[in-house]
């Protein structure tokens, strides 16, 4: 009887704890409901492993505060964040050449991983405008995000320096290969608030990625700066006149990474090598227009699923586009976050 007992608490003892293999964190909204259709799900299938998702607000901080208390493993981030987290020893070093065969290395593009990161998607950042607020001509260029004689109405804005100070010299006739060298000077600096604050009195803040597409929607504003991927979302559900303005559009990078505190190593690698698939990058591209980093993916890119949309057409990275791009400079929004942060809040504070 006491055998039995023993036995009775090893095997309890032995047993596996139930609880999610892989917690993936992400962004929410329709970014990640297309992930968990093109990505997850058909890994968690491939695997038979648990995957759980939860959401964060995008910034390394975030990381450090949440990432080991609430067992985070794979982490969508910026390309930026993922950098600086890299720094601080917040993220598994991955080695990419024992995770992808050297064609696979070379497939990637604009870059390929680096020691803490894997490039998943390009998406941009981009203006949008509410149709019905212009009966005439239309918003076409950058510079009419600043124009409010011509384009009258409340511009919805991230309430951040982000993107706005790169459009905000854009405006001033900056070419864009110039912009994160003039950006990384005071001149530069103080050259961008000026325009800024052209459209103090017309700016409706925003937090939520969102937002700016309701705001559109709701007639809140009749501008939006925002990311292409949730104005394509909100006009396909509302069947509303949301258009994109490409001219200026700032293309970033997301990556996948892998938390430091992670208890399963082997299964966010195999995850990540997943997502990485040219398979994969086409599954999710044919659900929300961000565009796929390795060169293959493109000519797998069909149709929307739900709507029959021909997506390729709609991807930020896409060649059709015209207008002016700028590829964002992780290394630039690395270094000077908390200048660009600080210039920013004053800024803000003059106003107050």
């Amino acid at each position: 009887m006491r055998l039995f007992r023993l036995l009775l608490v090893l095997s309890v003892i032995a047993a596996p704890v139930a609880a999610d293999d892989l917690t993936i964190v992400s962004w929410g909204g329709a970014y990640e409901a297309a992930q968990r259709q093109a990505v997850i799900r058909p890994f968690a299938e491939e695997t038979g492993l648990n995957v759980d998702v939860t959401v964060y607000e995008g910034s390394w901080t975030d990381l450090a505060e949440r990432g080991r208390a609430e067992g985070w493993d794979v982490i969508d981030m910026l390309a930026d964040q993922a950098r600086v987290a890299c720094a601080r020893g917040l993220l598994l070093e991955i080695e990419p050449g024992s995770l992808f065969t050297s064609e696979a290395l070379d497939d990637f593009t604009p870059h390929g991983p680096d020691r803490c990161a894997v490039p998943q998607n390009a998406y941009a950042r981009v203006m949008a405008f509410d149709d019905r607020a212009f009966a005439g001509v239309k918003p076409s260029r950058i510079e009419d995000f600043f124009d409010t004689t011509r384009f009258p109405g409340p511009r919805a804005i991230q309430r951040s320096p982000d993107g706005i100070l790169e459009w905000a010299l854009l405006a001033e006739g900056v070419p864009p290969e110039q912009v994160y060298g003039l950006l990384s000077t005071d001149r530069g600096l103080r050259l961008a608030f000026r325009k800024l604050e052209t459209i103090r009195d017309d700016i409706v803040w925003w937090d939520d990625p969102a937002e700016p597409a309701q705001m559109l929607l709701d007639g809140r504003a009749v501008m939006a700066a925002g990311f292409n991927g949730r104005f394509f979302d909100a006009a396909q559900r509302a069947q509303a006149a949301i258009d994109i303005v490409w001219d200026g559009r700032i293309i970033g990078i997301e990556v996948w990474a892998i938390a430091a505190t992670t208890d399963v190593p082997g299964a966010a690698r195999d995850f990540i090598v997943h997502a990485a698939e040219p398979t994969s990058m086409a599954r999710l591209a044919m659900r929300i227009p961000y565009g796929p980093t390795r060169s293959s993916a493109f000519d797998r890119i069909g149709l929307n699923p739900d709507t029959g949309a021909p997506m390729r057409a709609y991807l930020p990275n896409h060649p059709q586009h015209g207008g002016r791009a700028l590829v964002q400079d992780s290394g630039w929004y690395a270094n000077t976050e908390d200048l660009r942060q600080r210039r920013f809040r004053n800024w803000l504070e003059a106003a107050e």
